[in-house]
């Protein structure tokens, strides 16, 4: 049978992200799990790239607008390869799609991965959508956007949420020590970080502002702040966000106490430095750095909006108002005065990470949703 379940992803997209990364990571655990994975991208992108790496059979082409011209060819080419699983994973690729179902027959899925804004009610939109089986949300937030959007009927809206390699937590005290070394953070300080590129909108301005606040209420504690997340544009950062950051830190005179280590590729490192991990996005879609901080066994502070609070479950009582300073302030405060006996709440996020949100899950759930007809 598993010579018989073959899949195409549309990712035509010429940018690189987590959102292009997604079909590769997942066409590569379905590949390994018995699956023919084909790709249509763009020639030439790092899409086109990382899907011949992963071992897609690929179709590329030179812009959206040469899939016209190619389409029956295209056609064969999936009926040669027993395709009959359509994945997309940008609105512009459904598009597509739906002209391959007009001549074929294919059961079509789109992961929409932010969370639609603005109504597409009009009747092209209508059209494309037609052909839609099932469009997958990645999170309950974006799924209620999604239904209030997408001229989808609300029964082929579902929630996925997306998963990620569950590793074991780095608790060895030495080689913790020897991390912090490495970072310039003494052994015994408290560490409040975050992860991820630096921008307006993911928070690390508010809690840059919040650790300053901190550190003047509670002068005699071994407060430390990791910000790890590329400085400059190249590396997805918001050149203006880093120099504002920088130049706050340099005037606050607590540069020793504040560490911007730029882009990492050791995350798992970076978290086990760590003992507080602050996710403030303003209107997170879902986050995949709150679940390698609950796999890390770290105490979190999330934000109280977009997707971070269904993550880290209904009960978790550590959110906050992303652009609330104070709020953000005295939710550090208590979770640093209660470190110690907050332990079996990090065991437990950790647990929920590995439930709901691992690869396997995942994918999991993606073949049964590819296999039902």
């Amino acid at each position: 049978m598993a010579n018989n379940r073959a899949v195409l992803h549309i990712c035509l997209s010429k940018g690189w992200g987590g959102l292009e990364m997604y079909p590769i990571r997942t066409g590569k655990q379905l590949i390994d799990k018995g699956w023919k994975v084909l790709g249509l991208c763009i020639r030439g992108t790092r899409v086109a790239e990382g899907m011949r790496e992963q071992g897609f059979e690929v179709f590329e082409i030179n812009s959206k607008a040469a899939v016209l011209p190619q389409l029956m060819t295209l056609k064969r080419w999936l009926a040669a390869h027993h395709v009959n699983v359509i994945h997309c994973h940008k609105s512009g690729d459904v598009v597509v799609a739906a002209l391959l179902d007009t001549v074929g027959d294919f059961k079509v899925i789109f992961t929409e991965h932010m969370g639609s804004s603005s109504s597409r009610n009009d009747l092209y939109h209508r059209w494309v959508y037609r052909h839609v089986d099932q469009v997958l949300s990645i999170s309950n937030f974006t799924k209620q956007r999604n239904i209030k959007a997408l001229p989808v009927p609300v029964e082929k809206i579902h929630r996925l949420w997306l998963g990620t390699d569950i590793r074991p937590a780095i608790d060895d005290p030495a080689q913790i020590a020897t991390i912090r070394e490495g970072l310039g953070i003494p052994p015994q300080a408290i560490v409040i970080g975050t992860v991820g590129r630096i921008d307006k909108g993911k928070g690390q301005r508010e809690l840059l502002e919040a650790f300053l606040s901190l550190t003047q209420q509670h002068p005699a504690l071994p407060l430390h702040l990791l910000i790890v997340g590329g400085l400059n544009a190249e590396q997805g950062s918001d050149d203006g966000i880093v120099a504002e950051m920088q130049q706050a830190i340099t005037s606050s005179g607590m540069a020793s106490q504040i560490h911007l280590v730029g882009f990492r590729r050791d995350t798992g490192n970076m978290l086990a430095a760590m003992d507080i991990c602050a996710i403030l996005s303003h209107q997170e879609a879902f986050g995949l750095t709150v679940i390698e901080a609950m796999a890390a066994r770290k105490l979190i502070l999330g934000a109280s909006t977009g997707a971070v609070p269904e993550i880290l479950g209904e009960h978790y009582p550590y959110i906050t108002d992303p652009l609330d300073i104070r709020a953000i302030t005295d939710t550090l405060a208590t979770i640093v005065s209660e470190l110690e006996s907050l332990k079996p709440l990090s065991l437990a996020l950790q647990q929920r990470a590995a439930q709901h949100f691992s690869t396997e899950t995942h994918i999991a759930a993606l073949e049964l949703i590819y296999d039902e007809r």
